[in-house]
């Protein structure tokens, strides 16, 4: 039998697709998207609690059900470490000795409000092509597409290379247990030639976007204490300080309030020419829906809110390459129903500072709790504790290697097969730790990062969806871009 036309292995990698999402990954992702199985960061209690297991146990009897030809499949769980789940699939390529790694987790954010009303974070629903519920585009789709596109590729004869899958479940705490199993596995791993992420975004829905970049991360707590319990505000206010007067004060040595620009110059990093004419070519393509994508409140004049800039370019920089510092958490502070005229003793932020992708996250988390806490006015308890385990603190950002003209051939011809668009280039203002990781250990492997969190995803949010149509088109292309593996 003659090998088909490209064009014909296209559409048979993409009708595969098609129909594996509504029989199968759809169904699968309802399930998944119904259990609550946040991330330890989130659910301290996780272990017994049994959801991360219940939902790593889920998909791994899922991808066994498939009954990939010479499928390896194991769930490994290190003690007091959350679980994995790796699998191993033989070459059917004759002489080929590389080895693809997919990469997945099944770990999720907490609920956040504002749900709409007739959705929930663990209620999923499937309308006009979106699912809804937290977790099945952040990212519990990743393992079931990869096994998709791996079982396309051999239903359709088209050889591929050796691939490997690496499912975690604790990437929205920073990832602390997976380098543990990286070390474990890595004899296993074999000789990594390309790296397939999809725990990604994309810029739009139109074409296929390629990660060029990921910021990294410091969060933590940052504490102020004046008092050891609340007093009467009409009693102690102007004697007392407010701890939210301090605390602010304290974050004035880290943020310009007026700009938002980040004041110490060992976070900022200066931004390669190439990913600066990247961002030039992407703004091109997206325009003001850099911007217009999201949720705008009304403003004092009754029109929306503004962003920052209302330069693309500008816009997509300030995302991708420049600290930036988040308030996403407080504590010491009453619900308003019940907010006395008392004094708090304390106030506590949760902080979120993203990290330009060359700056390194434990050096920063380091030099970020000695600016907060050195020198405390009126020599309150200032205390900042970073989250992440004892010497893996903070979380290092990523940039690309330089891209295989093979891959970018692969990609842009699988991008305009299924999207008639050519492939897009983009940074990524989230964290992933394992690419940093990957990349330190495979050196010579390439990376697709890309994903399904395209605009108004909402991922962490409230309304989180997956656009199906784009999952669709997205597995059929990571099976063509396997198969063009060298």
């Amino acid at each position: 039998m003659n090998a088909p036309t490209r064009s014909a292995e296209a559409a048979a990698l993409a009708s595969f697709a098609e129909q594996a999402w509504d029989e199968r990954i759809v169904p699968a992702l309802t399930d998944y998207i119904a259990v609550p199985a946040k991330s330890p960061m989130f659910d301290a209690q996780w272990a017994e609690h049994g959801l991360l297991d219940r939902v790593v146990t889920d998909a791994a009897r899922w991808v066994e059900s498939r009954g990939v030809a010479g499928l390896k499949l194991e769930v490994i769980r290190l003690p007091g470490r959350t679980p994995i789940v790796f699998f191993d699939i033989p070459a059917t390529k004759p002489g080929s000795t590389g080895t693809v790694l997919l990469y997945g987790h099944l770990d999720k954010q907490p609920e956040f409000n504002g749900w709409r009303s007739d959705l929930g974070p663990w209620t999923p629903k499937y309308e006009n092509g979106l699912l809804y519920g937290r977790g099945g585009a952040d990212d519990g789709y990743a393992v079931y597409a990869a096994i998709t596109a791996i079982e396309s590729l051999d239903r359709q004869g088209i050889a591929r290379p050796r691939c490997v899958g690496l499912i975690e479940s604790g990437e929205e705490s920073g990832s602390p247990d997976l380098p543990a199993y990286i070390e474990q596995l890595k004899p296993r791993l074999g000789d990594i030639e390309l790296v397939v992420c999809l725990d990604s975004g994309a810029g739009n829905y139109d074409q296929l976007w390629l990660t060029t970049s990921l910021r990294g991360m410091v969060s933590g707590v940052l504490k102020v204490e004046i008092l050891t319990e609340g007093i009467h505000s009409g009693d102690s206010s102007g004697v007392v300080p407010s701890s939210f007067r301090i605390l602010r004060h304290v974050l004035d040595r880290l943020e310009d309030s007026a700009s938002g620009q980040l004041l110490p110059q060992s976070f900022h990093c200066q931004v390669p020419a190439s990913r600066l004419a990247q961002a030039r070519a992407t703004a091109a393509i997206l325009g003001d829906e850099v911007w217009k994508r999201f949720p705008w409140a009304c403003g004092a004049d009754g029109g929306a809110s503004l962003p920052t800039t209302t330069d693309p370019v500008e816009g997509l920089l300030n995302r991708t390459w420049r600290p930036t510092l988040s308030v996403t958490g407080v504590d010491g502070f009453p619900e308003l129903g019940n907010a006395g005229n008392v004094l708090r003793p304390y106030t506590a932020f949760k902080l979120s500072l993203r990290l330009p992708p060359l700056v390194n996250g434990h050096e920063a988390s380091l030099q970020l709790k000695t600016l907060l806490e050195d020198n405390a006015p009126y020599n309150a308890k200032v205390t900042f504790h970073p989250d992440g385990r004892a010497g893996q603190l903070g979380a290092t950002g990523w940039n690309a290697p330089e891209l295989a003209p093979w891959l970018e051939q692969a990609m842009n011809s699988a991008s305009q097969a299924h999207w008639g668009a050519p492939l897009g280039f983009i940074g990524q203002g989230g964290t992933i730790p394992l690419m940093s990781m990957l990349q330190a250990g495979f050196p010579k492997a390439q990376m697709m990062v890309c994903g399904v969190l395209g605009p108004k995803s909402n991922a962490h949010g409230p309304n989180e969806f997956l656009h199906v149509p784009y999952g669709k088109k997205l597995t059929a292309t990571v099976a063509q871009v396997i198969a063009a593996v060298p």
